[in-house]
């Protein structure tokens, strides 16, 4: 632990007047969970860590091995601006261990400590920069459809811009906690939004989805409106996704550029590139974790479907987006299938684990898929030797079983409990009439 950043959390505790710390943790399938301590235990928290009962956590502990330790990271410490400002509060995310001081193998953030800290002694440091879509809704009604609060489309902006009032509020909060924003329009379908975050490196960022997801809903719900993270909320609308941008850099260099490539893409990217292809499919149920989820995996709602890539083609899965002024440090590639829904630290976990193996098995990058997929019929499909993503929850879980790859990179206890509660969820699913099997069988049939 950083004893430098350890005493000024301690000070500022004390010199801000908080009241509350929160201790913030996600489980398996990365819903945030809390825990509020107040200051004279912050010290012992921060020494010796918090014990909680693991067992009432989806994903984590047994009955009979319930009791974890949830030691906070004082670099994750920051003041909660939608506190009571009479009564401060602050956050600070925590690392699940056994109590003998072990990673706990349930924690999805100790996954991905576990695959940054691989990179980083191959000398690699893992950059995320996601584009993160959502919904507003007036207030839900019980069995009723959502409402999206205006009526606008792509980049939309007018004098009574209540949207863009929210985003501007949410900016101003997530700037105020440490996490940069880089744009913000209004999306395609009415009552979307994208806020896209600035660059940072995989578990910091990880921490800031976390964030960003309770940010959105709060400066939402303070202004009577629903904000939503649901992949495909409304039949008909585009859904939402979360792009993923990603780079690799050795020191400060960016590994993934080359300057004598016609794309400027390294032979370290193009492996990385290939690994991503050939583990997507396998990586599938982890990035769209949901039976929604593969409503919006669908042609012609700017979703991928297909396993390919291309420099400036959005019908395929990796996009390799052109750097602005041949900047070295912007070559990236952008990872599309992702919604936001998922659970960042697994989802970057699986990715940077596909794309190591590829460099490190010298994956060969197939030809770029430069057409529009959407448009193509199954022989140009498999002329160009490209495949599909899974079309169901089922289908991804049946896939990502097989997997040595995801069994590894996830490690046993998550692997097995995700499928389970997955394969519940689909269970679930299948028994449900829904207004379409009425609307087109009652009368009929």
């Amino acid at each position: 632990m950083n004893e430098q950043q350890r005493d000024y959390v301690l000070r500022s505790v004390e010199e801000r007047g908080v009241r509350l710390i929160r201790l913030w943790f996600t489980d398996v399938l990365g819903t945030l969970k809390s825990m509020a301590i107040t200051p004279p235990e912050l010290d012992n928290a921060l020494t010796d860590g918090m014990t909680f009962d693991g067992s009432s956590i989806d994903g984590f502990s047994r009955v009979q091995e319930s009791d974890v330790l949830a030691i906070p990271d004082p670099d994750t410490y920051e003041l909660l601006p939608w506190a009571d400002g009479s009564a401060p509060e602050a956050r600070i995310f925590c690392d699940i261990h056994h109590l003998d001081g072990t990673p706990f193998e349930g924690d999805p953030r100790q996954i991905l400590r576990r695959h940054v800290r691989k990179a980083h002694e191959a000398g690699l440091t893992f950059y995320m920069a996601p584009d993160i879509e959502y919904f507003y809704f007036e207030p839900l009604v019980a069995g009723a459809e959502p409402v999206p609060i205006d009526d606008g489309g792509f980049f939309d902006h007018t004098t009574n811009d209540v949207t863009g009032e929210l985003r501007k509020q949410t900016i101003r909060t997530l700037e105020t906690m440490g996490i940069p924003v880089e744009y913000s329009f209004h999306e395609d379908a009415p009552g979307q939004q994208e806020i896209d975050l600035r660059h940072t490196d995989a578990l910091t960022m990880a921490d800031a989805v976390m964030t960003f997801r309770l940010a959105v809903r709060e400066i939402a719900a303070r202004n009577g409106v629903h904000a939503t993270f649901m992949p495909k909320p409304v039949e008909g609308l585009q859904g939402s996704g979360m792009h993923l941008h990603m780079s690799l850099f050795r020191g400060d260099d960016n590994a993934f550029y080359d300057d004598t490539d016609d794309y400027d893409l390294s032979s370290t990217a193009k492996s990385f590139m290939a690994g991503l292809l050939r583990h997507a499919r396998e990586i599938t149920a982890v990035t769209n974790q949901t039976v929604n989820s593969y409503k919006r995996l669908v042609p012609n709602f700017e979703a991928p479907v297909h396993i390919s890539w291309a420099r400036n083609n959005r019908s395929g899965l990796i996009r390799v987006p052109i750097a602005k002024s041949a900047n070295p440090n912007a070559t990236r590639i952008e990872y599309r299938s992702p919604d936001p829904a998922c659970n960042p630290y697994l989802v970057f976990s699986l990715l940077l684990a596909a794309g190591m193996k590829g460099i490190e098995e010298g994956y060969e990058l197939p030809d770029e898929a430069d057409a529009n997929l959407f448009e193509a019929t199954d022989t140009e499909l498999g002329e160009l030797g490209v495949g599909q993503l899974p079309h169901s929850l089922y289908d991804a879980l049946e896939i990502m079983e097989e997997s040595t790859l995801v069994r590894e990179a996830l490690g046993e206890h998550i692997f097995e409990w995700f499928l389970r509660n997955k394969r519940r969820e689909w269970q679930g699913y299948k028994t449900q009439v829904t207004p379409f099997e009425r609307d087109r069988y009652l009368r009929s049939l």
